[in-house]
């Protein structure tokens, strides 16, 4: 069975989700955005063994662990579409611009696309690629615990920005529409911020898109 642990991060407050398969115990970090020591000792506390880092996009806030752990532990950076690449390319800038602790820029090695499936332990997860709020955003579903995690292209009543570089609204809203909303309504969903939610709730009552469905 998948295992989950929810780890906000940073002052933004970011969802790292640490999740593993407790056949196995094989672990991976999804959008490890920084405190690494704080992920670290949490897996160490669990008894895990790390095997992979996936990413959903490409801001700072969700991929500034990355390079430490990745090389602290001798393991693959997953994710996320190739189309972010610009964006890891300007890690420096973006931490930056937000006034964010520098720190060492990495190139992914494996890109993410429509379709793609990710193994962890005896555990399966499936890709959707879900532009709009960055250009090569994804969302990661685990169908056997209904599970989806979005990143910041939905969150608990609200939907996620399109005013950074790449953003999209028009690509935001379709990939909801037509990706995260096609999942069956008692699937939950994790954002990239803030609280966990049911895609039913949020078809039925976010403000943002009752207008478009």
């Amino acid at each position: 069975m998948l295992k989950l642990q929810i780890i906000p991060v940073t002052n933004y407050e970011q969802n790292c989700s640490l999740i593993w398969c407790d056949q196995t115990n094989q672990a991976a970090l999804i959008d490890p955005g920084g405190d690494v020591p704080v992920l670290l000792s949490t897996i160490e506390n669990n008894k895990l063994d790390l095997t992979q880092i996936w990413l959903t996009h490409g801001h700072f806030d969700h991929i500034s662990g990355c390079e430490e752990i990745a090389s602290a532990q001798g393991i693959k950076i997953i994710g996320p579409h190739q189309d972010d690449l610009f964006l890891l390319n300007a890690l420096t800038e973006q931490c930056e611009m937000f006034d964010f602790p520098i720190v060492n820029q990495f190139i992914s090695d494996q890109w993410l696309s429509e379709g793609d499936i990710l193994n962890l332990g005896k555990e399966q997860f499936e890709i959707l690629q879900t532009p709009g709020h960055t250009p090569g955003h994804i969302a990661i579903i685990h169908h056997a615990t209904k599970t989806v995690w979005v990143g910041d292209v939905l969150f608990k009543q609200s939907i996620g920005r399109t005013d950074l570089p790449g953003g999209n609204y028009a690509d935001l809203i379709a990939s909801i529409k037509n990706k995260l909303f096609t999942l069956p309504d008692d699937y939950q969903f994790v954002p990239g911020h803030g609280s966990s939610g049911l895609i039913s709730d949020e078809k039925q009552h976010n403000p943002f898109l009752q207008d478009r469905f």
